[in-house]
């Protein structure tokens, strides 16, 4: 090991907070370095939002294709290179990776090593370096960054089987005959859908009942009839029980299903079951940096750990795991660190998309977490099929939802699962932050025809 260097900014992570706040520290004439273990860009870049997104469209294309004639387009046969989806996807992987390290390899001031470090003490670190060497690091301001990877369930079997996480099944270099998905969350139906375009027979195997946990029943149940009609088998309430392999190769998971237990066999397995944070490698403890159960590190609403000068941000800190609110993070740090202070993630609004086609897109809170709340709530919803956009476009599938507060008028919730869903709920969410009421929304002069528009007949189809 080297002699010990002491830097004032440390970031452990290369992820979408930890790369512009380890630019934004050295900018500030801050001596910074940050250590990578794999990949610069984290996981939105390498393994999450960019490349499953390319799939994404990729799978859509094919989907447009097979029906076109609807459209009055008469097309051939469509068949599926995988092989060349999985270039297209490595190929725009490799470009943005590549920039986020241009950009930090020319910053002054900012070093990045390339390894895995570990706590030594609350202001110290080991990094082995991928090399071999080690280096010994102090600063006054550390920032975890680190994310999280597939959770692996503690299944009968599975250590005998080939199963694919969310990113190895990306490298496929062909079409999976039969691929059996366990788990019902935002991954497992976006990999679900897209295979089953590129043509693969499509199985989910969810334990609880209904897929999307998170989500209000009457969505989650509008995402299954999408799902089934894009081809994919649903199997709610059916928890995993064991898996192996038959005398041919091909995955035989054992399901206890709500009336008995069942046999599913397919070709390939996904297991898409959550995340865990990769706190276990950082040794914590060391530091005194304290997790909850799961290991995800406790902030408080500056992003402070439990040690002065930690900080975590990101997946690894648990709540909302997405890459806007990861930079996020970076803002709230780059504030209260560099800036004049006072920025925190207290009342934070949070949007989403889970990106099927349709996208299901959503803000604020649900029907069911405000009935839970005491709320006095009045509920407006519409079908896509009802949108005139939607129909010329021949994208009737799902439902517009919003939920208002009964006194103000105020949206406290949108959920829009349709056709640029996660574009159509930014519109909720600006109406949020605007304090716009829906009476006011239901008489706005939106472009017709757009789907926007809907917003204007929406507010006039109230549940309750």
């Amino acid at each position: 090991m080297t002699a010990e260097k002491k830097y004032d900014a440390i970031v452990i992570g290369a992820g979408q907070a930890g790369v512009p706040l380890s630019m934004a520290f050295a900018a500030a004439g801050l001596s910074t370095a940050i250590v990578e273990r794999e990949h610069v860009a984290g996981t939105c870049i390498n393994e999450g939002c960019t490349p499953t997104k390319t799939m994404v469209a990729s799978a859509r294309v094919a989907h447009v294709a097979r029906g076109a004639e609807q459209y009055g387009v008469t097309t051939g046969p469509v068949s599926v290179d995988m092989a060349r989806v999985r270039q297209r996807k490595r190929d725009i992987v490799t470009s943005w990776r590549s920039g986020s390290e241009a950009r930090i390899e020319g910053a002054e001031g900012l070093d990045l090593l390339r390894g895995e470090a570990r706590f030594t003490g609350p202001a110290s670190l080991d990094v082995r370096l991928l090399d071999g060497d080690s280096r010994a690091l102090t600063a006054e301001r550390i920032v975890i960054n680190a994310g999280a990877r597939p959770s692996i369930p503690d299944l009968p079997g599975l250590a005998d089987v080939p199963y694919l996480t969310s990113t190895s099944v990306m490298e496929l270099d062909a079409v999976p005959e039969h691929l059996i998905v366990l788990g019902g969350g935002y991954v497992a139906v976006e990999f679900a859908q897209m295979f089953s375009r590129f043509g693969s027979a499509v199985t989910i195997v969810q334990r609880g009942a209904q897929l999307l946990g998170r989500e209000d029943p009457d969505i989650a149940a509008e995402m299954v009839s999408v799902l089934r009609e894009s081809g994919v088998q649903v199997l709610l309430e059916s928890a995993g029980r064991s898996v192996g392999l038959d005398e041919h190769g091909r995955v035989r998971l054992t399901v206890d299903g709500p009336d008995a237990e069942r046999v599913v066999e397919g070709s390939h397995l996904l297991v898409a079951v959550g995340r865990t944070p990769n706190s276990d490698s950082l040794d914590l403890s060391a530091a005194g940096i304290a997790t909850d159960d799961h290991g995800f590190i406790v902030v408080n609403e500056r992003l402070e750990t439990g040690v002065p000068g930690v900080y975590a941000a990101g997946d690894i800190k648990g709540g909302p795991a997405f890459t806007h609110i990861s930079y996020d993070d970076f803002r709230v740090l780059r504030t209260n660190l560099l800036g004049d202070g006072g920025a925190d993630i207290t009342d934070r609004l949070v949007p989403y998309a889970v990106f099927t086609d349709p996208e299901l897109g959503r803000v604020g809170v649900t029907e069911t977490e405000a009935r839970a709340q005491g709320r006095r709530i009045r509920v407006a919803t519409m079908p896509m099929a009802r949108v005139a956009r939607a129909l010329e476009m021949e994208e009737t599938q799902g439902v517009i939802k919003a939920v208002v507060d009964a006194e103000s008028d105020q949206i406290l919730g949108a959920a829009v699962l349709g056709v640029a869903g996660g574009e159509l709920v930014a519109i909720f969410q600006m109406a949020m932050m605007g304090a716009i009421p829906t009476a006011r929304l239901r008489e706005t002069v939106f472009i017709h025809p757009t789907l926007a528009e809907s917003l204007n007949n929406l507010f006039t189809n109230w549940a309750d």
